[in-house]
């Protein structure tokens, strides 16, 4: 899924190398309970994930071109998995819960196959396809 963000994972020894390297090119940090944000000049944002269960994505995240660049992503049953682990805490902002419940509808919408992967309270709100 393509936004106007990037999210991206390092190895827990490497958050503060991977903060201070955007540091120094010159992006804002700003750390928040589950994440460094980061912001340039551009309308992107960078967040870097600081939650372990991210760290497991690693191993799966396979390759996908992304504005004409190549690099690794997130398999589509950890970015679902994602998106549900922010849509059920409650302890984040009711916009990104509503965002990561959209963005579910989205998967789901676009891969049926991910429908099975959905808890019971999930599947029951989100409509099959017409």
């Amino acid at each position: 899924m393509v936004t106007q963000d990037v999210n991206f994972v390092v190895t827990a020894d490497d958050i503060d190398r991977a903060v201070a390297a955007l540091t120094e090119a010159g992006f804002a940090c700003e750390r928040v309970e589950w994440s460094v944000n980061f912001h340039g000049l551009s309308k992107v944002s960078v967040q870097l994930s600081t939650e372990e269960v991210y760290l497991e994505f690693l191993d799966r995240a396979v390759p996908a071109e992304v504005h004409e660049i190549l690099m690794r992503v997130a398999a589509l049953e950890d970015t679902l998995s994602g998106k549900i682990l922010a849509w059920k805490d409650p302890s984040r902002r009711q916009s990104i819960r509503a965002k990561g419940f959209a963005d579910i509808v989205r998967l789901v919408e676009s891969h049926p196959e991910l429908r099975e992967k959905l808890p019971q309270e999930l599947d029951d709100m989100v409509e099959s396809p017409q």
